[in-house]
């Protein structure tokens, strides 16, 4: 049961209403997640959909990577909904069952490309030690450019917000889904 109730189309003020109708009429196509919990200030919440939006649509970034930074992100912040909600769309954009299996259980994956390999360890670094190394930074450089690495720490930092808004009101997952963490010791 989430510790907060989440506004009601039906009962939405206009400024409510208005980032709601943003936000299905655009790439999400629905309002899950913790922009439900936003919506009790809409300025926030309009300003969250646009930030996220331009993370996850409108950067450099592979669809690829950036599923595999946002994964990286639940895995650290041991979020289930952030994971149930990306698990879809990192498979979708070519990483594989073992790759995300790996991650779930806090292991590193075997990459078989550079590229994946230097996104997971920024990502990953990052999480752990709240700062990057040289190694991981420079292969993340080499492999994204200046832009993409500006962009791969702000995608981790958004989905760093988003993991922690959906453990501290305690999302319910999505129906039919499991926790993805049970029984992991990760």
């Amino acid at each position: 049961m989430p510790r907060i109730p989440f506004p009601q189309v039906e009962t939405m003020t206009p400024a409510q209403r208005k980032v709601y109708d943003d936000v299905v009429g655009g790439p999400r196509g629905m309002m899950v997640g913790p922009l439900r919990a936003a919506l009790h200030n809409p300025e926030l919440a309009d300003l969250w959909q646009q930030f996220g939006a331009l993370l996850r649509y409108r950067t450099s970034l592979d669809p690829r990577h950036s599923e595999l930074a946002i994964l990286v992100t639940a895995r650290a912040w041991t979020c289930p909904f952030e994971w149930v909600q990306h698990e879809a769309p990192a498979l979708a954009a070519g990483l594989t069952r073992d790759m995300l299996d790996a991650l779930r259980h806090g292991r590193r994956p075997v990459f078989e490309r550079e590229d994946d390999a230097a996104v997971h360890d920024f990502a990953e670094e990052l999480q752990r030690e709240r700062t990057v190394g040289n190694a991981a930074y420079a292969a993340a450089l080499d492999v994204l450019g200046v832009a993409g690495v500006v962009e791969l720490t702000a995608l981790i930092g958004y989905y760093t917000l988003v993991a922690m808004t959906l453990n501290a009101h305690a999302f319910d997952l999505p129906a039919g889904t499991t926790d993805p963490f049970k029984g992991v010791t990760a």
